[in-house]
């Protein structure tokens, strides 16, 4: 069974966290440490720790986190100018919550490559 996470908590509204967004399969929430303008963290409700453990059983789950990405780009203004998506894995890739989650970057113009 997957570890309880931080970000399992938020969804369960047992830790504080400015929730955007919420249904039966992903919650998004507002970064606590910001890199831009917007940024909010969509996660599954379900713990999968990293992508390298999603499965086949999750392929509808994972476009779900992206539909959802996209929808709260429109709904917050930044889908027209552009925005970022980031997932991080495992340590080198910059994954420091093992709960998969997508970031959602916008409100200023993204650089390449990422740090």
């Amino acid at each position: 069974m997957p570890p309880d996470t931080l970000f399992a908590k938020i969804a369960r509204r047992e830790l504080p966290a400015e929730i955007v967004y919420q249904d039966e399969l992903v919650t998004a929430f507002r970064d606590i440490h910001p890199v831009a303008p917007i940024h909010v963290l969509i996660i599954p409700n379900k713990v999968i720790p990293t992508l390298n453990e999603a499965t086949e059983e999750d392929t509808a789950l994972l476009g779900k986190l992206l539909l959802t990405a996209r929808k709260l780009a429109e709904q917050l203004g930044i889908a027209e100018g552009g925005y970022r998506l980031v997932l991080n894995c495992n340590p080198d890739g910059g994954q420091s919550v093992y709960h998969l989650h997508v970031h959602l970057l916008g409100g200023r113009k993204m650089t390449w490559p990422p740090g």
